[in-house]
């Protein structure tokens, strides 16, 4: 199944495209924080079962495996999951090419970091493929044309918030991958929602936002169940299960396809038209994903 492993990346990738476009703007009314809260605790539960059942793992991680497993909840889990809804929310779910765009830096950040803290060191064709899909991936999003920034408007927040995203996911990527050395993906994964529901529990205790549990809606609660089952606990059940085979480096590369996934949904669900620039840029990022994943049993 490691010559998969790629695969079940670009599926989580795909997914979360889909949480972005489709199923998160039915939460747009509610406090951010209570939002990833909420998500992460259903998704806790729906877990416990198969973490009771592997529970004696827990015996092999020492100290340091604890330190990142923290780090990844407190990066991915929270900071960068809050940021990126927090852009969403921002851009109102209608331009999200600003918030796109910024995701695509997430594999500088991830290359970076697993060069630093992985000794990760891929042959120089991998960066190669690397640079054309992040060139792929402007070019779908933008063309040929350089981004305007309206400073009238909530979309310069949404770029910061956008890249706090980016460096976040991109380092959640690298210490998952550390995390995850001594234990299976299925107790990695339940441990990364566990740590990020203990640590979203402090911030929206400090808000005040728990009394707004009262404000969720019967649509909003059946949004939230199928994040748990699709976009949330099984994507990131996916991501842990590919990243346990592969090295961080490919990973990143493979969650670009997020932001295709979000583009193509756009054109699909809400009419917004890619010219044939950005077509271009949709065959040059899927066909260097394609290429990248070759470096994944090397």
């Amino acid at each position: 199944m490691s010559r998969f492993a790629p695969f079940f990346i670009i599926v989580a990738a795909s997914l979360w495209g889909l949480d972005g476009v489709v199923l998160r703007p039915y939460l747009y009314s509610l406090p951010v924080p209570l939002v990833v809260f909420t998500e992460s605790a259903i998704v806790l539960l729906i877990l416990f079962p198969m973490f009771f059942k592997k529970r004696k793992e827990l015996l092999q991680l020492n100290s340091s495996d604890w330190i990142y497993f923290f780090f990844v909840a407190l990066l991915g889990g929270a900071i960068g999951t809050m940021s990126i809804t927090k852009a969403l929310f921002y851009v109102n779910y209608v331009n999200l090419s600003i918030v796109i765009l910024i995701q695509k830096l997430q594999p500088l950040f991830a290359l970076l970091l697993a060069f630093i803290i992985l000794k990760e060191k891929p042959k120089k064709s991998f960066f190669a493929w690397a640079a054309l899909a992040i060139v792929g991936a402007y070019i779908m999003t933008f063309g040929f044309t350089v981004p305007f920034f309206d400073l009238s408007d909530k979309t310069t927040l949404a770029t910061l918030f956008s890249l706090i995203a980016a460096v976040s996911f991109g380092s959640s990527t690298v210490l998952s991958k550390r995390a995850l050395q001594n234990v299976s993906f299925e107790i990695g994964t339940y441990l990364r929602f566990l740590f990020a529901v203990v640590i979203l529990t402090i911030i929206i205790s400090i808000n005040g936002d728990f009394s707004s549990f009262n404000e969720i809606t019967s649509t909003q609660w059946i949004v939230f169940i199928i994040i748990a089952f699709t976009t949330g606990g099984a994507a990131i059940f996916l991501y842990y299960y590919g990243l346990k085979k592969i090295t961080a480096s490919v990973a990143t590369i493979c969650e670009l396809a997020f932001p295709l996934t979000a583009v193509i949904l756009e054109y699909l669900l809400r009419d917004n038209i890619l010219n044939a620039v950005q077509w271009l840029g949709v065959t040059i990022l899927f066909f260097a994903i394609i290429k990248v994943t070759r470096y994944s049993n090397e």
